[in-house]
């Protein structure tokens, strides 16, 4: 056989074969500019998505700082009140346990009478002013204020002083953008020839919108007092829980999860332990109200709405998280750390204590937090043991805080938003900012113990 020589000249003509092209690495073909134009609009569809979450969560954001930033701030009233004698100390003996006797109503008299003084002293006229304008000025909290600012020092019994004086909601809305004068016109509560005072007074200094620490410490209110309503109730009830569930929950996750990826034997027990980890942690939140409600109020008899019952149903909706990242965490030591420390003569116990859990701590710390931000946020489960009820006292330190009727944030929350009154709604969307603010301090704290304690091998 002889080899056909490669100078010879092609056949041509209409039956002859084509002649290959030539390829270059350096010339994209069809097939690699319909790849790169896939890859360019896969990326253009990723940035699409970013972007449309980023607007919605920029929206969302701004809805919230808009609807509830002027909860932080309330109109207070400051004109000069005569503490009438007559009225808060019949008696005359300033005597406390006599003056306690005396209703907070018979303190809206004494506002009222100075009110009008007031107006007349410095010849301020509106037309169409009442008596039901001027009683309907000041908040029913103002009433109590006072009475309160008079039992602690009956010196003031017959002297004027000038206090600030909590204002309704209606007249608080009025700075604030919810009431105008034409809704004031139709509004059963208020009506023009009161927005007409309020807008007089507040050009003589005399009305002052400022911060309203009582929003954040203060307790809740009744539907009449919209104004006085604060979250202390519902921070320290919300703590308590946290506090509850970060006790029970960090060791007996961390426990389970050491052993579980450690030292249990792979057998059908432990596969049906893992299985039934991971259907908790998909568990909807309500069931685990339902079970505490069964399991800890009805055969334990622990009380309703005390921390204690949150904390012990938000631990249990929260272990099935922790066990899982922290067993993640866990599993992503190198195998190699274990054999080395088995190498050099340390047994299991301390390749796990000594080796394995200080490099998974970083991973272990972040989904405790992470667990703990999510169980801050729960509502359903808690409505189910009763955290919506109404209390205005705080609860006391720990231990018996824990047993004491409390509130919880996102409870109040929801509490709020059933209430008709507008000025609820702007003290939900607050409370809203607040319970953001504290799940926003959690996951920082969550990226700063991963930055601190990680290590890199």
């Amino acid at each position: 056989m002889t080899d056909v020589p490669s100078n010879l000249p092609r056949p041509v003509g209409p039956g002859a074969p084509s002649a290959p092209q030539a390829r270059s690495l350096l010339i994209a073909d069809a097939r690699t500019r319909r790849r790169n134009a896939a890859e360019k609009r896969f990326r253009l569809y990723g940035i699409l998505a970013i972007a449309v979450a980023m607007l919605a969560l920029v929206f969302l954001l701004f809805t919230i700082l808009r609807d509830g930033s002027s909860a932080f701030v309330q109109t207070y009233a400051k004109i000069p009140m005569t503490i009438e004698a007559s009225i808060v100390d019949p008696q005359g003996n300033r005597d406390p346990a006599q003056m306690a006797k005396v209703l907070t109503t018979s303190y809206g008299k004494i506002l009222q009478d100075s009110l009008a003084r007031y107006l007349d002293d410095n010849d301020i006229v509106v037309e169409g002013l009442g008596d039901k304008d001027i009683q309907g000025f000041f908040s029913a909290q103002g009433r109590a204020d006072m009475r309160q600012a008079v039992l602690a020092d009956p010196s003031l019994v017959g002297q004027v002083v000038e206090v600030p004086v909590l204002t309704t909601s209606r007249v608080d809305g009025m700075f604030k953008g919810r009431v105008s004068r034409e809704s004031a016109a139709v509004d059963a509560r208020t009506s023009v020839a009161q927005y007409d005072l309020a807008m007089a007074l507040a050009e003589r200094g005399d009305l002052q919108t400022r911060f309203n620490w009582d929003f954040v410490t203060g307790t809740d209110s009744s539907d009449t007092r919209p104004e006085s309503a604060g979250l202390g109730v519902a921070i320290i009830g919300s703590f308590y829980m946290m506090l509850i569930v970060l006790v029970l929950a960090l060791p007996i996750g961390v426990a389970t999860s050491i052993y579980l990826e450690e030292f249990a034997p792979r057998n059908r027990l432990t596969d049906l332990i893992e299985v039934n980890i991971s259907n908790l942690a998909a568990v909807p939140s309500i069931v685990f109200g339902i079970l505490g409600l069964a399991a800890f109020i009805n055969v334990m008899g622990l009380p309703r709405s005390a921390p204690i019952v949150g904390g012990l149903v938000l631990t249990l909706m929260t272990l099935p998280t922790i066990i899982i990242s922290t067993r993640a965490a866990l599993r992503a030591v190198p195998p190699s750390i274990r054999d080395a420390a088995l190498g050099v003569g340390a047994s299991r116990m301390q390749t796990v204590f000594h080796h394995v859990l200080p490099l998974a701590m970083p991973g272990i710390l972040t989904g405790t937090i992470i667990g703990l931000a999510q169980a801050l946020g729960e509502t359903a489960p808690l409505m189910l043991i009763g955290m919506v009820a109404f209390v205005t006292t705080y609860p006391s330190a720990p231990p018996q805080g824990f047993f004491d009727p409390a509130s919880a944030l996102p409870v109040q929350v929801f509490n709020w938003t059933q209430r008709a009154d507008p000025a609820f709604f702007e003290r939900a969307s607050g409370a809203i900012i607040v319970l953001l603010a504290f799940m926003l301090a959690m996951n920082l704290l969550a990226i700063y113990l991963r930055r601190r304690f990680e290590r890199r091998w």
